[in-house]
């Protein structure tokens, strides 16, 4: 009796058993994978913003399962867009499949392939954005953005680079398109691309619209360099030839930074528009990038913006090719680790600027007014470090995910980005006080990332490896002075000075600063009143313990009047600068929900700009960093 018992327990338990095997998601394993993943993206419609998807997967019989994309390279975070894809239904040999998502890991869809199937398909929409609200809108009447992440599913259990794929995609008609993938066919408006690693396929997006120009960066190059231009309309593309000249100086003065290129060929994307998303983002052999209408026909105008391609551009040595160890998974969901953030685009910030400057894009003017707005934040501008450190800051593209938040500067957010900046600015000047001149920050960038020219594998590296490095060049306690300031809680401007400058505080902004807050349109009175206000009077931010702070002023407010005046940028600058001789406190008229206040200011101390001043008789360094070599 006891064994017919055990055998009906077993009997019932074992469905059990077998559904929860059947429900483990595979670990990736670095073994071969058999057949080619085949992508098709329909991108024709434009009205409703809908990609629609076909991918056929090869399969063996048994468990399978498939994964969305969600820890993705660039965005430093689980941020696949799993939200926007619907529809989805699975079929193997015209038969419909049953498909179950993961209970505890929605980007995961399992499903069991019947006997005699050698490969299943897929097909799903992406809903992509339709507004601001839900996402960054990609597909607008003039232009697209295809991110393959985005449209993909792939099979659990490999490596992502031993898995083959080949993508092709439906084009409005007459579209013109650029990507790093290589095109193997062109069928009307259908365009095939070369077979290439299914992680390459990833790292390789596309644009495409009507209004395009292609640009060739470096004539007759063995690693040509293109600079593609999307634009809403026609007329933005006009370009004059000493427009195209500094893009071309930036090629060359990143060669002459690094000593070797890491792709076989590189595709900035660029598009020109006030209707698709904005975006800079990275990849090993192109980079997405979104600039102002304006861009060229508006060229002084903005100058700010130029500084995005120099930046996307040093990551494909730094990001791309030399990538942080805990940053280099397996597949796309394994999840990354960021320490190293504070290198990967901490420096990339550094050398960003440093090339818009080399290259002309921006002018040394412009390039010490954008450095001096980075030293003021660190100098005075980010109470947040008084229980927050830049090391800390790394894990933010997890915590906040580039949401709004209601304090930056006490909060921090992604300070890796510009206190990273600081430090390696830092380091240059410690480099050639060390070395009595004769080595600065380029050695170690030709050092650490100008090796193996045409090379583009992945190559790693840890926070011991960096110290390494800067040892080689000057020998120094590398490790102290860097964990000193990415671990610690103090000022991040000993580069400044060290520079043969100082950072000061004017009453008026720089001509350079001046065009910088034309575009942003509104006021930023941080270093003074201790807050930000859109052009229609809205607070943005309040500095923490500041002025405006302590009189009771919050994010999220709106001034409505000054002294009694409706407000507008010019009524509150003037307040500002009457009360330093009045002593007569501020009067505001605030706006808080329904709610309308007065609010008094008792600050004195006139406007607050920060401006980088010479100091006499100190080697010029930063001057000897931004020229062109």
């Amino acid at each position: 009796m006891k064994h017919v018992v055990l055998a009906v327990c077993l009997a019932a338990f074992s469905p059990m058993v077998s559904a929860q095997q059947q429900t483990e998601i595979p670990p990736p394993r670095d073994v071969p994978f058999e057949g080619t993943l085949r992508l098709q993206v329909d991108a024709t419609d434009l009205q409703r913003r809908i990609f629609r998807v076909s991918e056929t997967i090869p399969a063996h019989p048994g468990p399978l399962t498939l994964l969305y994309p969600q820890w993705l390279p660039g965005k430093h975070s689980p941020r696949g867009p799993i939200d926007k894809l619907a529809g989805l239904v699975i079929t193997a040999n015209g038969q419909r499949l049953e498909w179950k998502r993961d209970q505890y890991n929605v980007y995961a869809f399992h499903l069991d392939v019947p006997e005699g199937v050698s490969e299943i398909v897929a097909r799903f929409e992406y809903l992509s954005p339709q507004d601001d609200d839900q996402g960054r809108v990609v597909m607008t009447p003039d232009m697209l953005n295809l991110q393959w992440d985005a449209a993909v599913l792939y099979p659990a259990g490999y490596y992502s680079r031993n898995i083959p794929a080949q993508a092709s995609v439906k084009l409005p008609p007459g579209w013109s398109y650029a990507t790093a993938l290589e095109t193997a066919s062109k069928q009307g408006d259908t365009v095939t691309f070369k077979p290439i690693r299914f992680d390459d396929l990833v790292d390789s997006p596309m644009f495409a619209g009507q209004h395009y120009k292609r640009i060739d960066l470096d004539p007759g190059a063995k690693q040509p360099v293109h600079l593609n231009v999307f634009a809403d309309e026609a007329k933005d593309l006009e370009a004059k030839p000493e427009q195209i000249e500094r893009h071309k100086a930036l090629v060359t003065q990143a060669d002459k930074l690094y000593g070797a290129r890491h792709f076989d060929h590189y595709d900035f994307l660029l598009a020109l528009t006030d209707k698709l998303g904005g975006i800079g983002l990275e990849h090993h052999r192109s980079s997405e990038n979104s600039g102002a209408r304006g861009y060229f026909t508006e060229w002084e105008k903005t100058w700010t913006g130029r500084g995005l391609l120099p930046h996307e551009y040093n990551h494909s040595w730094n990001g791309k090719y030399r990538r942080g160890a805990d940053l280099t998974t397996p597949n796309f969901n394994v999840p990354m680790g960021d320490s190293l953030l504070w290198l990967y685009e901490g420096q990339t910030q550094f050398f960003g600027q440093v090339l818009a400057a080399r290259s002309g894009m921006w002018s040394q003017e412009q390039t010490r007014a954008m450095l001096a707005a980075t030293a003021a934040v660190y100098d005075r501008g980010r109470p947040g470090l008084s229980w927050r450190n830049i090391q800390d800051t790394t894990n933010d593209p997890t915590i906040a995910s580039r949401r709004p938040l209601p304090y930056r500067n006490y909060q921090m957010s992604e300070d890796y980005y510009s206190g990273g900046l600081m430090v390696w600015l830092e380091v240059d000047n410690k480099l050639r006080e060390l070395s009595g001149g004769k080595r600065s920050i380029d050695d170690f960038a030709k050092a650490f990332f100008g090796m193996d020219n045409g090379v583009w594998e992945v190559n790693t590296y840890t926070f011991e490896d960096i110290v390494s490095t800067l040892d080689r060049i000057a020998p120094y306690d590398w490790a102290t002075l860097l964990r000193s300031r990415i671990d610690g809680h103090g000022p991040l401007t000993a580069g400044i000075e060290a520079s043969g400058w100082r950072l000061v505080y004017k009453d008026e902004p720089s001509e350079a600063a001046k065009s910088a807050a034309a575009r942003r349109k509104g006021l930023d009175l941080t270093y003074s009143l201790g807050l930000s206000l859109n052009e229609k009077g809205a607070v943005n931010d309040v500095l923490w313990d500041g002025p405006a702070f302590n009189a009771r002023i919050g994010s999220g407010m709106s001034v409505l009047a000054v002294n009694g005046r409706e407000y507008s940028a010019d009524v509150m600058t003037d307040a500002v600068t009457a009360a330093k001789t009045s002593k007569q406190p501020i009067e505001l008229l605030v706006k808080n929900f329904d709610r309308i206040e007065p609010v008094s200011i008792a600050y004195y101390e006139g406007l607050k700009y920060p401006e980088l001043e010479r100091i006499e008789g100190k080697p010029d360094n930063l001057g000897k960093l931004l020229k062109a070599r």
